[in-house]
């Protein structure tokens, strides 16, 4: 089977008055399908214009982006990608905010209406449907900029430090959260962070990138026991310390 996503030795760099600014150098590893990847680096290594070139949102100076083994520019797969910051609407309810981009696609139907509402009441915001966003919690503001992502049903879903703007507590409930519904929903799932126990946490595999210019330094399988399967039973696992110290090192390297 293909993978659903490949970098295939992708390099970028940014152009300014001043010059060339190298910030990814020959970039290469694959995702799976159903697979959730974690990349993690120093400040400045280039992890979110690499979440930028998966869009689509930029092209690589070299090298090629295959999902599901097409060219990226050729593909008809979707991609969502959730920010650091919800960016609802204070105007909309959380369900008009949850509904934006299947009304912008024109795919706001009886059907879609249906899955929306069951959505929204499987994830824990049921009852606040006719609210505003600054009547909900961060953490509830997180799940509904989610459940607007997965209403478009996308082929790969792109997370870039989507828990960084929240408190430590919540983040690490709302991390919990998201990453299970993700993984329940069988989504194929790279989540850009710097927070290495997010990482170990959520992740099938760490890719562990360099200062930069941002090269693939290693990539670290990580595993643990079934009933460890949620991000907050990982933390308490004896297995969590070795991955940490692991990365660790490397990053240190």
């Amino acid at each position: 089977m293909k993978p659903k996503l490949e970098a295939c030795e992708v390099s970028y760099s940014y152009h300014s008055l001043d010059g060339e600014t190298l910030a990814l150098s020959n970039i290469s590893f694959s995702v799976n399908n159903g697979e959730f990847l974690a990349v993690v680096g120093p400040s400045g290594c280039g992890k979110s214009t690499l979440l930028s070139i998966f869009s689509g949102l930029l092209a690589p100076e070299k090298g090629t982006i295959l999902v599901d083994g097409v060219p990226i520019e050729e593909s008809h797969a979707t991609i969502g990608y959730m920010l650091q910051k919800d960016h609802l609407f204070e105007w909309r309810t959380i369900y008009a905010n949850t509904a934006l981009g299947l009304e912008i696609q024109k795919k706001l139907n009886s059907e879609s209406k249906e899955k929306l509402h069951h959505m929204l009441k499987t994830y824990g915001l049921g009852g606040f449907e006719s609210s505003k966003p600054s009547e909900l919690s961060g953490g509830m503001r997180q799940r509904a900029a989610l459940i607007r992502t997965l209403a478009l049903e996308p082929d790969l879903l792109l997370l870039d430090e989507p828990f960084s703007a929240l408190d430590y507590q919540t983040r690490l409930s709302v991390c919990d959260d998201i990453s299970t519904i993700i993984k329940s929903a069988g989504k194929t799932a790279i989540l850009i962070t710097h927070d290495l126990s997010e990482a170990i946490s959520v992740a099938d595999r760490v890719v562990i990138l360099s200062s930069r210019p941002g090269k693939v330094k290693s990539i670290i399988p990580v595993s643990f026991p079934d009933d460890c399967a949620r991000p907050l039973e990982r933390r308490n696992s004896p297995e969590f310390s070795i991955y940490f110290n692991k990365i660790w090192k490397d990053l240190q390297e």
